[in-house]
């Protein structure tokens, strides 16, 4: 399943060591004003290279090459390419029976019986960039109707920020300033210094990211089995690294009474609210006019230079190896524009499914 979304919808295509990567997107409503520079803008914060990251050098330079017109969409299908031009396969070639452990090779093994081995192939983290190509366009098309998507990291090997401020925007802003996406600069000093201790152990770490929608209508989300939340949930998911997901309070719900997770609704400049949001601005899977906020536990990146124990498939006997190449010491910093995409094509859909966003925005 290579396709995500309904109406609004994406296809990526590419492997880690192949020639590109990229997206294709069908449903996008036409006259939409779209240039590169507005893709560009969002693989600048997913792309490698950076402080704390993999030294793979790729720029992710995106090429436009279909849907869009004199600089507004069509309605045709939007295709994007990034070419992959820091390719070292030659780290992969003693790996290619040994299956990594916490990596997918054992599975797509077992599933398919033959895979592309080189940097994990279809199903290394370098499929994202045409999420992030895709999610580019919906952030575009939602920005139009007022809906913002943004995204920082609360928690990094262990160390953990608590947000202190509603103004997400600037939460937003100073997140942008940390190689670690961490708001607060003490606390960001103190997770880097973790994650360098850990990089010389051979080890890595994860974390949590948070992901918040403002300016979000009431009334998304199809009851009973297409509640955005549980939409919400399966799109980020299916993003490499993530083994958890909570809304609004998640699972510190589990341990408050009824009177303390329930949402006061009150009256507020004449519109109907909600005096604090333990739910996450979602109630019944329908949004109810409040931010959405979504958790995402992120696990440690699995390509570690300690020795690890696996098997050998081809001989059928118990081997250890030591993973060499370039690797995040932590995904979390680059997981978070990934998400804020799986977030955004979510909204899109729904917005386009619930009729808000009309096909020709010249309507």
């Amino acid at each position: 399943m290579n396709t995500f979304g309904r109406i609004f919808r994406i296809t990526t295509w590419g492997e880690s060591h192949g020639k590109a990567v990229g997206c294709v997107i069908d449903g996008c409503p036409s006259n939409l004003k779209l240039s590169e520079e507005d893709i560009q803008r969002e693989l600048d914060r997913r792309k490698p290279g950076k402080k704390l990251t993999s030294k793979r050098m790729e720029e992710d330079r995106v090429e436009i090459l279909s849907g869009v017109f004199e600089g507004k969409t069509t309605g045709a299908p939007i295709s994007m390419i990034v070419y992959n031009r820091d390719v070292r396969s030659e780290h992969y070639v003693k790996l290619k029976n040994t299956p990594r452990p916490g990596h997918a090779d054992l599975t797509y093994f077992l599933k398919y019986r033959h895979r592309d081995w080189r940097g994990g192939g279809r199903s290394s983290a370098r499929e994202t960039v045409g999420r992030v190509a895709g999610g580019a366009v919906a952030k575009k098309l939602i920005n139009a109707f007022g809906i913002n998507v943004l995204g920082y990291a609360i928690e990094v090997a262990g160390i953990r920020w608590e947000r202190d401020s509603d103004d997400y925007h600037e939460v937003f802003q100073r997140a942008e300033r940390s190689p670690l996406r961490i708001p607060d600069e003490s606390v960001s000093e103190r997770a880097e210094e973790r994650v360098v201790e850990l990089m010389k152990e051979g080890d890595s770490a994860g974390g949590v990211v948070e992901i918040v929608a403002t300016n979000v209508p009431p009334g998304l989300g199809e009851p009973v089995f297409d509640k955005l939340s549980a939409r919400l949930a399966y799109a980020v998911m299916g993003v490499p690294a993530v083994k958890g997901v909570e809304i609004g309070s998640g699972f510190r719900l589990a341990k408050m009474k009824g009177s303390e997770s329930n949402d006061p609704i009150v009256i507020r400049d004449g519109k109907v609210r909600l005096e604090k949001n333990d739910c996450g601005g979602i109630l019944g899977g329908i949004s109810v006019g409040e931010t959405i906020i979504v958790r995402c536990a992120i696990k440690p990146t699995p390509s570690i230079s300690k020795r690890q124990r696996t098997v050998d498939i081809e001989k059928m006997e118990e081997v250890e190896i030591e993973i060499t190449g370039r690797h995040d010491p932590c995904i979390v910093p680059r997981a978070v524009p990934v998400l804020e995409s799986m977030v955004a094509l979510t909204l899109a859909d729904f917005m386009i499914l619930q009729g808000l966003i009309p096909k020709s925005l010249s309507e």
